[in-house]
């Protein structure tokens, strides 16, 4: 397990930092009084069980070397939640001024979803992780989708481990009108953006007035009992 450990280190260094980075980007919207883009970031390295799984499929070695590094893109892997379809082409500018960070290839399953129903978009970048051997590019996969995009997908990837990517005929359809509906969900919230972002606004600007009480809350903060 040394190995991997070893190999694995600036994996988890770039998700580390990336994270803190891109949500970086979220507070400075907010601290510019700006409707951000950028609903919330998670990230992970690939566990071993997957990047075993990974190897098989593309034929490679199941054992640390750059050529496993040059051909999984995805052992870095963040996603970017945005609450809106026209949020993600911002999030993909905001990355493509970037200057720590190079993007290397631009995925768009938004426009041209995948037979299954899957939309995202996908960015694979090449970051450099400062390690006390020296520098080290990193290649990494950040996906970038709606929530509701994202909760399509979770359902899914769960449903491939149970049927191994061979889906009943009956569960494959039922995936692909859910998939479409979720993203008839984000066209009708897009066609209210206004109004919802304008009640995000006052929403967060009243409960943090000085002196806000909410329903069942006492003089002093404390909530009747």
């Amino acid at each position: 397990m040394g190995q991997w450990n070893r190999f694995l280190a600036p994996y988890k260094q770039a998700v580390d930092e990336m994270k803190v980075k891109f949500k970086g980007m979220r507070k400075q919207f907010e601290t510019n009084n700006t409707n951000s883009p950028i609903e919330f970031v998670t990230g992970r390295v690939k566990p071993l069980a997957s990047i075993y799984d990974k190897t098989l499929e593309k034929g490679l070695l199941f054992e640390p070397s750059e050529e496993l590094a040059r051909n999984l893109q995805d052992i870095a892997g963040l996603r970017m939640m945005c609450q809106f379809v026209g949020d993600i082409e911002t999030v993909v500018e905001l990355l493509r001024q970037r200057n720590d960070l190079r993007i290397v290839e631009e995925k768009d399953y938004i426009s041209h979803e995948k037979q299954s129903g899957y939309r995202s978009y996908h960015v694979i970048v090449e970051y450099p992780v400062q390690t006390i051997d020296g520098e080290q590019l990193i290649l990494a996969e950040i996906q970038i989708r709606t929530l509701a995009m994202n909760f399509w997908a979770s359902i899914e990837h769960s449903l491939n481990y149970k049927y191994k990517g061979v889906f009943p005929e009956e569960i494959k359809l039922r995936l692909q009108r859910a998939a479409e509906a979720a993203f008839q969900l984000d066209e009708e919230m897009t066609q209210i953006r206004d109004e919802i972002q304008e009640a995000q606004a006052y929403f967060s600007e009243y409960k943090e007035s000085p002196g806000t009480r909410f329903p069942g809350e006492a003089e002093g903060g404390r909530k009747d009992t």
